[in-house]
């Protein structure tokens, strides 16, 4: 096995006679941020609780560190972190008392619950009921949980749903500390493209249960061809002078030109082109397709 926190080679899962999981090739790099992408319903909370072994997987199909999880479950399983679907909270506990009950569980040392809530922001609200925590704090808390036995592999499902704005970027910020300062690898599933593209090194996507595109976020963004679109004041004499020079024009509306971006290098030409001939620009801005338009433009492709 290569240098992989996550294999899975060729995955088949099946309720029944329904098949949820299809020849999943995963390949997350250690130390990364593996942004698991895919609509609800697309096999993402499935395949997590595969690589946590709560759905057993067929035998030499998954791999965690290299090791086949079915032959090496608990040792496996002492290297991974989870927060699955919803936080396992006690809601009459303090957010302390909850940290202190999964540690003795766990058998580790009670001083990691403070350590675990400093961590993740939640120090002053320790001694708070876990019931009158907001849902940012109680997603912060169950990360807490999934960390107090200082796992090296963090498996993260839907880790933003429901939150407030400021609720995900704590959880996003935490994330990136936690792959770059304690070089955890995460595993992160969700469903919104533009929030993934804040913090993830890798991408997967999956789409009923087949995975439809796997690589590098820079490699994601050329696959979605960003556009550029430039606000300017007179748009047909602005349209005509791209086109003369040779730019493809995507498309138009009253305000706006569109035209595939390139680098920031040629948009900051564009932009001087514009100016240099008497135009105002009143803004450039890089666009993406967000992850409904993208996953339109993979299934054309594949």
């Amino acid at each position: 096995m290569r240098n992989y926190a996550i294999e899975t080679v060729g995955l088949n899962f099946n309720f029944g006679n329904q098949t949820i999981v299809k020849d999943l090739s995963l390949q997350v790099p250690k130390g990364s941020i593996y942004g698991f992408l895919g609509p609800n319903g697309a096999g993402k909370t499935t395949t997590i609780k595969i690589l946590i072994n709560l759905l057993k997987s067929p035998s030499d199909q998954v791999f965690i560190f290299g090791k086949e999880i079915n032959s090496n479950r608990i040792a496996i399983l002492k290297r991974i972190g989870a927060l699955v679907e919803q936080p396992a909270i006690y809601g009459h506990l303090t957010g302390r008392e909850n940290l202190i009950n999964r540690c003795i569980l766990l058998g580790i040392k009670k001083s990691r619950a403070d350590e675990m809530l400093s961590l993740v922001g939640l120090a002053e609200a320790s001694n708070k009921k876990a019931n009158n925590y907001s849902l940012g704090m109680k997603q912060r808390l169950g990360i807490a949980q999934a960390l107090i036995s200082d796992p090296e592999l963090l498996l993260l499902d839907e880790p933003t749903n429901g939150l407030d704005p400021n609720g995900i970027i704590e959880v996003r910020n935490l994330m990136i500390e936690l792959a770059t300062k304690y070089e955890k690898t995460i595993l992160v599933s969700s469903h919104l493209l533009a929030e993934i593209e804040r913090t993830a090194t890798h991408v997967g996507i999956i789409n009923k249960g087949q995975l439809l595109f796997q690589g590098t976020i820079n490699e994601l963004h050329l696959l979605s061809k960003p556009m550029l679109e430039i606000e300017v004041d007179d748009i047909e004499n602005a349209s005509v002078l791209l086109a003369k020079q040779g730019h493809e024009i995507a498309a138009k509306t009253d305000k706006i030109i569109t035209v595939p971006f390139i680098s920031p290098q040629k948009s900051g030409e564009l932009n001087a082109l514009l100016i240099q001939n008497g135009f105002t620009v009143s803004s450039l801005y890089q666009q993406r397709k967000d992850l409904e338009n993208l996953f339109l433009d993979i299934t054309k492709t594949n």
